[in-house]
């Protein structure tokens, strides 16, 4: 029978016995908004770590919203189907881009009210998410981290594709999942392994990160 979760506190607390190596060790987790943060937080609880974000948003197609062709980190990093990119008007595009990255601009403002982030160079960093399908906002999150020097990058997931993970173990040091099915057994939505996905609000988010001894 596959391992599913209760919500994502059970699937935080599931991947955070497969993290138990780090504890003790200089490490910052890093949660991708909104339901990542649920998760990053019960690990960073075990693991006694600090708790951040890393901010990155989708781009959906122009004409098809919904179906992602990339997605767009804080600091401008982007990656995507490469067709697919060539494929849209390069000045929506641009423009686009722009208006996702001030949208993560106001929402790193309204989750972390003007803290600063966790200084991680020479540090360990774990990356956090829900679960991933294609992985874009977790391979483009993995870019950002690179900028800011860690000793070591850790994708952290309760549940992804076989074929995502191994596309993650080529960006990240290290790639922990606690359920990788192959692709054609993979259930087709990350909420079909929670008994409870309910949408995780901005206000959950923020008093995650804004409770004492997180993001200092």
């Amino acid at each position: 029978m596959i391992t599913m979760f209760k919500d994502r506190r059970d699937a935080g607390q599931q991947l955070a016995k497969l993290l138990q190596k780090h504890k003790g060790k200089d490490v910052v987790v890093y949660g991708l908004p909104r339901g990542g943060v649920i998760v990053a937080d019960e690990i960073a609880k075990t693991l006694q770590a600090p708790l951040d974000v890393i901010l990155a948003h989708k781009i959906g197609h122009p004409y098809h919203a919904e179906y992602a062709i990339g997605a767009i980190s804080e600091h401008g990093h982007m990656i995507g189907n490469p067709h697919e990119i060539q494929s849209v008007n390069k000045e929506w595009l641009k423009q686009e881009s722009e208006r996702q990255l001030e949208e993560i601009k106001r929402r790193r403002q309204l989750y972390l009210k003007g803290k600063s982030e966790v200084p991680v160079k020479d540090k360990i960093s774990i990356i956090v998410d829900d679960g991933i399908a294609t992985g874009l906002t977790m391979q483009v999150g993995i870019l950002d981290l690179k900028d800011r020097q860690p000793k070591k990058i850790v994708a952290a997931i309760p549940v992804a594709p076989r074929s995502t993970v191994e596309r993650l173990k080529e960006m990240a040091d290290e790639v922990v999942a606690v359920i990788a099915p192959l692709d054609y057994e993979f259930m087709g939505a990350v909420g079909a392994y929670y008994d409870d996905f309910s949408q995780t609000e901005d206000d959950e988010v923020i008093k995650i990160l804004n409770k004492k001894g997180v993001a200092a």
